[in-house]
């Protein structure tokens, strides 16, 4: 919104604007999607959330787009602006997850829809504070976005190499300061000529906004986490084995847990999965419950063990007594 603007002008902005997208939500397109490989899903309705509780949405108008800051409470536009072009919040998963806002609310980055794949060109719109446009970002070949720094100097982007198939791709770091695109990819350094595969599920960030972390299908193969560090540059792939028979993924959710120290994975017939995020270590929550079952069960059987010869020892205690006592009043006599 531009400064100056009287609050009843605002008042009257912000009814306009919900009511607009409440029926850009009604009346969307299931053919319209973001930078994901398939097409129908799309963010910019449900838009990403701030840290102090708003929200960003974009709504589509003619051949420009409406970005807004919404409050989450009542739906009052706090501010909003016009762009050429048509562009949405970029979704991270197929589950919904929405991206493109650093951990630092200062940078948003927005993607141009897909129409089809796989696609030429790919363009992203980069916003500063306020909405105020700080950039764009062309680049050839077809890309979605993945994720954003804290501070937001550097975005990464899922580069699609294969023309035919959608779950071949690298990661690329794509640095907002100088404008350009690394070619190196960002790999993990234990296994950096491993190739990834996959379709991403779900997506849950650390609080810091520093971790990305990302289940994945596999591609056909074994499931993974790919925990990307945005800071860093660098990723660490986690596979989970226990995934492997599991021919529905799509319920299972991410949460980091214990203070950025442990990822929980929910949701699977497999029961709950725990990484440890300091050494990558994966345990099966249902294996752990096993553990502890056995665990009692070793303790139930001692016990009984411990009281059963307790009751040995008694018994012969007593025999001893009642020989003691017959044979006592026959040396006495």
């Amino acid at each position: 919104m531009k400064r100056g603007t009287s609050f009843s002008s605002m008042r009257v902005y912000g009814v306009a604007l919900t009511a607009a997208a409440v029926v850009a939500v009604a009346g969307a397109s299931a053919a319209r999607a973001d930078g994901l490989p398939v097409l129908g899903v799309d963010a910019g309705n449900s838009g990403v959330v701030t840290a102090d509780g708003a929200r960003y949405v974009t709504m589509a108008s003619g051949g420009s787009t409406v970005v807004a800051r919404v409050a989450q409470t009542g739906g009052q536009v706090l501010v909003w602006r016009s762009f050429p072009g048509t562009f949405t919040i970029p979704a991270v998963a197929y589950d919904g997850s929405a991206g493109g806002l650093s951990a630092d609310g200062k940078t948003l980055a927005l993607i141009e829809p897909r129409q089809s794949f796989p696609r030429t060109q790919t363009r992203f719109l980069i916003l500063g504070r306020g909405l105020a446009p700080r950039g764009s970002v062309s680049l050839k070949g077809d890309f979605s976005f993945d994720a954003i720094s804290p501070n937001g100097d550097w975005l990464y982007l899922i580069h699609y190499t294969s023309p035919q198939d959608p779950t071949r791709y690298l990661v690329q770091g794509y640095d907002l300061r100088r404008w350009r695109l690394s070619p190196a990819p960002i790999v993990d350094p234990t296994a950096p000529h491993e190739k990834m595969r996959g379709n991403p599920l779900t997506r849950a960030m650390s609080a810091d906004g520093r971790w990305a972390y990302t289940l994945y299908d596999g591609g056909g193969g074994t499931p993974f986490v790919h925990a990307l560090d945005t800071v860093a540059r660098s990723a660490h792939c986690i596979d989970l084995d226990s995934l492997s028979a599991n021919s529905d993924l799509s319920k299972l959710r991410l949460a980091v847990i214990g203070g950025g120290k442990q990822l929980e994975i929910r949701g699977g017939s497999s029961g709950t999965i725990n990484v440890d995020l300091r050494t990558f270590r994966v345990s099966n929550g249902r294996g752990v419950l096993d553990a502890l079952q056995g665990t009692r069960f070793l303790l139930v059987a001692g016990c009984a063990l411990f009281a059963a010869t307790i009751l040995v020892v008694l018994k012969r205690r007593r025999r001893r007594q009642s020989g003691h006592s017959v044979l006592e009043p026959l040396g006495e006599s």
